[in-house]
């Protein structure tokens, strides 16, 4: 072979005679061997590089010259590798072998093409970051698997195979690849962190037949041998087994039942990180998921989970501590503003929220990292400069590995080899390199230190530590908090003195009490700033009373002043967000993004989100969606409760939002109860002979549902309706059952979904008496029974209530079927007289009953001039002048009802507009002083024109001269 040009001329003068050498013995070795060699310039120079930086590929190609030729032959070396394909290539080989010695060679085979492939690749950048990582996973991966397949099939020959149980299927070797390898983020010459795991089985009867731990252990043992003993052909993976269960002193192999144990019982906090990025990669996909779903509750919590920023704060401390210690402040991976600090960052936020967000358990850094920064957890600039970090923090890595196929992540102290790295990445020299690097690492240790902010610090600056920790004498607190600016210092001495010396301290762990001494003064301090600030800290106190048990709620606010910021926010502006808040602690993750918690959700926008929530529930796990559905609701008011008190949206459409919410639960509520019906009954059928059909269900609301116009405190008032009718009316299931017995049972669950209280709460008081015949009638009528309750046994209030009904869940045919019933009884005749009479006597009746307002105040709801008076006018009038107005059978909702009144005649513009005005004013008076935690009583001249307003028309309408 003749060269044209010297192909290490290239590279720096430093490296050339490495490369020369190199190169020359390739060449000796490709010839005594009869090889050919690559005629291509750029290839010769490109593998003269590739000698040059690493040893290792020199000393594989001198070895085996055959491979060069052979990767360029196939193709491999230039494109990009396909899973698949890839596994078929390593499994063609594997399978093939006859015997554990065979398998050995085979795998170290493989290994050292592949990795010469990947080097090559790497250090030409002929391939991304991802690229390399991935194909070493996929190296790793297939070389387990196949490995494992070749195995088990020889020991099953000699050894009966455990047998799962409850079934007649052979038990499986389940591999967890840990770290980076599950991942898929190996590095050049990582170890394979592996936990062997099996499905809870027994031995058979046969002879021979061991335990299954005796016969996983012997499988497990081969499987360490095939991989990572080392011979003349080195060794395949370095195999790390320190991470299963109870470490070294644990067994080798341990069933899905005993890792389920140990992980509820005796998981520690790092373990909880390490299994982040855990992924069965043997096993058939039935017992990957029965591992991982075991798995998840111990790595994500239901709740947000801030404890886990000191569990991984003293766990880098502890790394920090063996790097001073072991001077390793030049590592890649674990010094400062290493590789660590950045898979820190990204997983404190798995950990804390990815019990509640699913795309957070995502494992790879390069994909969690761009989700943070779209769910605004990080900056897009903290984002950007940790991917930049982490991309050249893991190629220097790389390049260093590949130098001797060492597992190190130090940089060189060598002039050659801090040359060969300068050169892999790119630089010209040593210091230019080496400023590049740290200028990375200082972006990533100040990223990693704002993350990871030290909240002990923080408190000691506050002015109120030495108030809540220090022993001074009451008259010295007393001066501190004026000193402060509190305007009522007895009370708000008498709130500190009453938690520092009551009972929530006494539920209180090692871990809480810490937050609990840091977070109390920061409360104190951002409390002072407040105009009333005694009673914003009373309003604080109160929830922190409640949440003390719960450190993680503790943490939640020392973790996030802007979370705690908000919670300040909220409780000066409302006690009714500050008692709701208390009650439902877990909606504190609400406070963590500002820019959410002040734009309530569309209807639309609503039901995608609860379908999320609910979307990795099982479905027979009524407790989990009852839990989650009282979550999302009570989250979603809050938001709607924040928007109003910051005037962020108008008084008027507050009640459309606590609608929609109302409308989304209430549809998944029946869906999900339905499916849970169903599953013990059958679908419930009806009709006559062989025509049988479906039958339909529907909710009616009445009341402020079905008017749009619910409060913060309201209860649902609703009907529920079916269409069943025919000879035949039974479930077609395995326990049938007649249709009117499935639609109680419907009913009743449903009712218990929505009102039981659970550990989250309830999530709506029901009302179900305005169904034909009140509480003697059915809890679910069919439309049949209930038009023919309406047309001969209804009362006139009942019609009345008939105005603002409308079906909110349920099949189009049904919704029809109801209106039509609707437009017919509100549509029927009547006498006039008489229904002027029963209106104003029932509504005379309620004020006797409800307005409980002295003499020199108003009621805004139920006093003369309120809200009520306002109904029952609209609601006389729609059934007064609907049979010549149809229009107005349109609306349910009193503004429109009124728009519509004037728009035909029956009110002048004017008077309706005072009306409309009236209405909107004293709901929006309701809303708010409902969130102040105030009753809804006004002094008599409040508001004293649009009342009279309201009583003119009264006297208009149902008090004619």
């Amino acid at each position: 072979m003749h060269l044209t040009r010297q192909p290490w001329s290239d590279l720096p003068e430093a490296l050339q005679a490495v490369a020369q050498q190199a190169w020359q013995s390739y060449l000796q070795a490709a010839e005594e061997q009869g090889c050919d060699m690559p005629d291509s310039v750029e290839l010769q120079s490109s593998l003269c590089r590739v000698f040059a930086l690493s040893e290792y590929a020199a000393g594989v190609c001198r070895l085996k010259p055959e491979l060069v030729m052979d990767l360029l032959a196939t193709g491999d070396l230039l494109a990009d590798y396909h899973p698949e394909i890839f596994y078929q290539s390593i499994h063609q080989q594997v399978v093939k072998t006859v015997n554990e010695f065979e398998l050995k060679a085979c795998l170290r085979f493989i290994r050292q093409r592949e990795m010469l492939r990947i080097i090559w690749r790497d250090l030409m950048r002929w391939a991304q970051l991802e690229g390399t990582l991935a194909d070493l996973s996929m190296l790793a991966e297939a070389c387990v698997a196949t490995a494992l397949d070749k195995l088990s099939a020889w020991q099953a020959q000699q050894t009966p195979v455990p047998i799962i149980d409850g079934s007649r299927k052979q038990a499986e070797l389940v591999v967890l690849a840990m770290g980076k390898m599950g991942a898929d983020e190996l590095n050049l010459s990582s170890d394979i962190d592996l936990i062997f795991t099996y499905p809870d089985c027994h031995e058979t009867r046969k002879r021979g037949a061991k335990s299954p731990e005796e016969y996983f252990t012997q499988l497990g043992r081969a499987l360490i041998r095939a991989l990572n003993d080392r011979d003349s052909n080195g060794f395949v993976f370095r195999v790390d087994m320190r991470l299963r269960p109870y470490g070294d002193s644990g067994a080798l192999v341990c069933s899905f039942a005993a890792m389920e144990e140990y992980y509820q019982n005796q998981g520690v906090e790092w373990e909880r990180y390490a299994m982040i990025k855990a992924r069965p990669v043997t096993g058939s996909e039935v017992l990957r998921q029965q591992l991982m779903q075991m798995l998840r509750p111990f790595v994500y919590r239901r709740y947000l989970d801030f404890g886990t920023f000191d569990a991984l704060r003293d766990l880098k401390r502890q790394i920090q501590a063996q790097v001073e210690h072991k001077g390793q402040q030049n590592n890649l991976k674990l010094g400062p503003g290493g590789i660590r600090e950045i898979e820190f960052i990204a997983q404190v936020f798995q950990l804390v929220r990815g019990g509640r967000e699913h795309a957070l358990r995502e494992r790879r850094v390069q994909v969690i990292l761009p989700l943070l920064a779209s769910q605004n957890q990080l900056s897009e600039q903290c984002v950007d400069e940790l991917l930049a970090a982490y991309r050249f923090l893991r190629h220097a890595e790389n390049a260093v590995q590949a130098m001797r196929d060492e597992q190190t992540h130090m940089l060189p102290e060598n002039a050659l080899d801090q040359q060969r790295l300068s050169c892999a990445m790119g630089f010209v020299g040593w210091d230019a390199f080496i400023d590049v690097l740290q200028a990375h690492r200082d972006r990533v240790q100040q990223h990693f230190d704002n993350v990871f902010a030290d909240v002990e610090e923080q408190a000691n600056e506050s002015p109120a530590n030495k108030l809540w920790t220090n022993g001074l004498s009451d008259d010295e607190q007393l001066a501190l908090l004026i000193e402060l600016g509190f305007d009522d210092v007895e009370e708000a001495h008498r709130w500190i003195r009453h938690l520092r010396r009551g009972a929530a301290q006494t539920y209180l762990g090692e871990q809480g009490r810490v937050a609990w001494n840091q977070l109390l003064p920061l409360l104190i301090n951002t409390a002072a700033s407040y105009p009333q600030n005694t009673r914003v800290l009373a309003r604080l106190f109160k929830i922190i009373e409640k949440v003390a048990g719960r450190s993680t709620y503790l943490l939640l606010l020392l973790e996030n002043p802007s979370a705690l910021e908000q919670l300040v926010k909220l409780c000066d502006a409302s006690e009714w967000i500050a008692d709701y808040l208390s009650r439902y602690p877990i909606l504190l993750d609400q406070l963590l993004d500002p820019v959410s918690l002040y734009a309530p959700l569309e209807q639309a926008q609503l039901s995608q989100e609860l379908s999320a929530s609910l979307s990795g529930v099982a479905q027979d796990d009524l407790e989990m969606q009852m839990d989650l559905m009282r979550q999302f609701r009570h989250a979603m008011v809050l938001r709607v409760a924040s928007a109003d008190i910051a005037s962020v949206i108008e008084v008027a459409v507050v009640s459309d939002y606590l609608t929609a919410i109302a409308e989304v639960i209430l549809e998944k509520t029946w869906q999900l109860a339905w499916l849970h019906t169903i599953a013990r009954y059958g679908e419930p059928r009806c009709g006559s002979g062989r025509k049988l059909r479906l039958v339909n269900f529907g909710i009616v609301a009445y009341g402020k549902l079905g008017g749009i116009e619910l409060g913060y405190g309201s209860d649902l008032d609703i009907v529920f309706l079916h269409d069943s009718d025919g000879e035949v009316q039974q479930t077609k299931g395995h326990k049938s059952v007649d249709n009117s017995v499935f639609f109680n049972r419907l009913g009743q669950r449903i009712v218990h979904m929505l009102a039981t209280p659970t550990a989250a709460g309830s999530l709506y008081e029901v009302d179900t008496r305005l169904r034909p015949s009140g509480h003697s009638g059915m809890l679910v009528s069919s439309l049949q029974s209930f038009v023919e309750y309406q047309r001969h046994h209804a009362w006139t209030w009942e019609h009345q209530a008939l105005v603002r009904a409308r079906m909110v869940s349920g099949a189009d045919s049904l919704k029809q079927g109801f209106e039509q019933v609707r437009n017919e009884i509100l549509s029927q005749p009547r006498d006039f007289d008489v229904l002027r009479i029963d209106v104003r006597e029932m509504r005379l009746q309620m004020r006797a009953e409800l307005d409980a307002a002295e003499t020199d105040k108003f009621h805004l709801k139920q006093g003369a001039g309120g809200i009520v008076d306002i109904e029952f006018m609209v609601q006389y009038q729609v059934l007064r002048w609907v049979e010549t107005w149809p229009q107005l059978l349109q609306y349910t909702d009193t503004v429109r009802l009124l728009e519509t009144l004037a728009q035909v005649g029956v009110f002048s513009a004017d008077d309706a507009q005072s009306l409309i005005e009236a209405y909107r004013c004293f709901r929006g008076r309701v809303h708010h002083l409902t969130l102040r935690g105030e009753p809804v009583i006004l002094d008599a001249d409040c508001e004293s024109g649009k009342r009279q307003a309201v009583l003119k028309m009264w006297q208009a309408v149902f008090e004619p001269c």
